[in-house]
């Protein structure tokens, strides 16, 4: 039953998600077809588990109204023998209900315990997951953080992949300085960011940040000395203020204010009517692309940061927004920030990079100076 449930969920977080998709290819008939089967099966399941459950509890209420019948039959004889008491048959009809009572109870977990225990097994698989980003027995705290990352050979394989995403990669982003890492699609670019706040660790050397390995940080002190924009921007379900707080949630509105700006954000928001308070939707689907982007820029902004990684920032932005964005950031890099920008507009790298690193097929083959690769 659980597994039938499995089925037919999975088929309609898939129809839903991919809703544009399905539309697009015209393939709403075959998603059809595969909803009715899943669906089919279910409700096969459900019959049969409805049908045991109809005959199951009527049996055993037979089965004790005989029980019951049964003990009078007898016990009117032997009392009409002398041979036994009428309230020793009362007596003895009490147990009798009360143990036929306990059978009824038991065919009724007979039917919840199956499901309990499939649900138990998940629970517990996973709960006896291990994490594959564990946290250091004796984690270390840089004595004067400055911003400085480097890559020593670094190598990572996904599970099961049978060639690794990244091999022998080095390089160092210094602080006050702006390091683009591009590359085309498929090159590694985000893999090799993700490596820094741990998203993944490293299958083959090391990142350093201030001189430590990652993998030795305190996570939470590794976490609060940088800020992350992912490729993909992603919002939760409130307002404009409640998903610019989730990077700092003592941020003043203030700080809100100046977070957007940086992000080139604050005159769409300022154009709501509830302005920082706008209702964002899951995911933010009430919103555009770059809207979402400008606000997931404007997120990693709100508290000062020794190091900012930012993928592709400018990705669905207008040329203009892009320009001001680079001005921004220019400014934050002023101010001492080390800045990690993954980028294809090779413009955007150019304007705002110090140095540069070209990655192809997971490994650098070109690492210098921002006017050299031009």
């Amino acid at each position: 039953m659980q597994t039938r449930i499995d089925n037919i969920n999975r088929s309609l977080r898939e129809q839903l998600t991919g809703m544009r998709v399905i539309r697009a290819f015209v393939r709403e008939p075959d998603e059809t077809i595969r909803f009715d089967k899943a669906n089919k099966e279910l409700t096969d399941t459900s019959l049969l588990i409805g049908r045991y459950q109809a005959v199951l509890l009527p049996t055993v209420m037979l089965i004790a109204n005989l029980s019951s019948v049964a003990v009078l039959w007898f016990g009117a004889h032997l009392v009409d023998t002398g041979d036994m008491q009428i309230g020793q048959i009362s007596a003895f009809l009490a147990y009798v209900m009360q143990i036929l009572m306990s059978v009824v109870m038991a065919t009724m977990l007979a039917v919840v315990i199956p499901r309990a225990a499939v649900c138990a097994d998940r629970i517990t698989e996973v709960l006896d997951t291990e994490a594959t980003v564990p946290a250091p027995a004796q984690p270390l705290r840089p004595t004067s953080p400055y911003g400085v990352v480097e890559f020593g050979g670094a190598g990572f394989t996904y599970p099961g992949a049978e060639t690794p995403v990244l091999s022998n990669v080095s390089m160092r982003c210094m602080p006050g300085t702006v390091t683009a890492i591009v590359g085309s699609t498929g090159s590694g670019k985000s893999t090799l960011v993700s490596l820094i706040p741990r998203l993944f660790d490293v299958t083959a050397g090391a990142v350093l940040v201030d001189g430590l390995d990652v993998r030795g940080w305190d996570q939470d002190e590794l976490f609060a000395n940088f800020g992350y924009v992912p490729q993909k921007a992603y919002l939760f379900a409130g307002t404009i203020a409640s998903n610019i707080r989730y990077g700092n949630p003592t941020a003043t509105d203030d700080d809100i204010w100046a977070a957007l700006t940086i992000a080139q954000a604050d005159d769409f928001v300022r154009e709501l009517s509830d302005g920082l308070e706008s209702p964002i939707a899951q995911g933010g689907g009430n919103l555009s692309g770059g809207q979402k982007q400008m606000l997931a820029v404007a997120r990693a902004m709100v508290e000062p940061r020794d190091l900012l990684i930012v993928d592709e920032p400018s990705k669905g932005l207008a040329p203009a927004i892009v320009q001001n964005m680079i001005d921004a950031f220019q400014t934050m890099k002023a101010s001492g920030v080390s800045i990690l920008l993954v980028e294809q507009n090779i413009h955007f790298a150019q304007q705002l990079g110090d140095s540069v690193a070209v990655m192809d097929n997971g490994r650098v083959v070109h690492a210098g100076r921002m006017q050299a690769l031009a």
